[in-house]
């Protein structure tokens, strides 16, 4: 082998070792993508809480406004159940029947007035969470 092999050889060798990256380089690189998922989760999941809250009052008035649609046409009628309503045409089967967190609206009917309310995250009545 001549002199101009030798040196060729060894500078791909130099070459090859330094394309690789350390354990340590690697770390530092899942550590950093692990800080920035982390500052996109706090931001993100506030905001998803309220367009689930926002989605709940719109879907609340969506049924609320069904109900008034019913009441008006069968007088005399108890007030509904949501299955009801879809039975009689005043929602679609394929809308939002259940609130964002997968849980039954609630429909109380007193006189003239009609409330729509859903138990929140929970699911429970009567809580701070209580959407209307």
């Amino acid at each position: 082998m001549t002199h101009a092999h030798i040196l060729r050889l060894r500078r791909r060798a130099r070459s090859l070792r330094r394309a690789g990256m350390t354990l340590t380089e690697i770390m530092i690189v899942v550590i950093i993508m692990a800080m920035i998922a982390a500052a996109v989760g706090i931001a993100v999941i506030p905001k998803y809480r309220d367009a689930q809250k926002r989605q709940a009052r719109t879907d609340a008035a969506t049924i609320r406004s069904a109900v008034e649609g019913f009441m008006l046409v069968n007088s005399g009628e108890p007030c509904p159940d949501v299955n009801k309503l879809v039975e009689a045409g005043e929602l679609n089967r394929n809308g939002n029947l259940k609130d964002p967190w997968g849980h039954e609206f609630k429909i109380e009917c007193s006189g003239e007035d009609i409330v729509v309310s859903s138990g929140g995250p929970d699911g429970q009545f009567g809580g701070d969470d209580d959407v209307r």
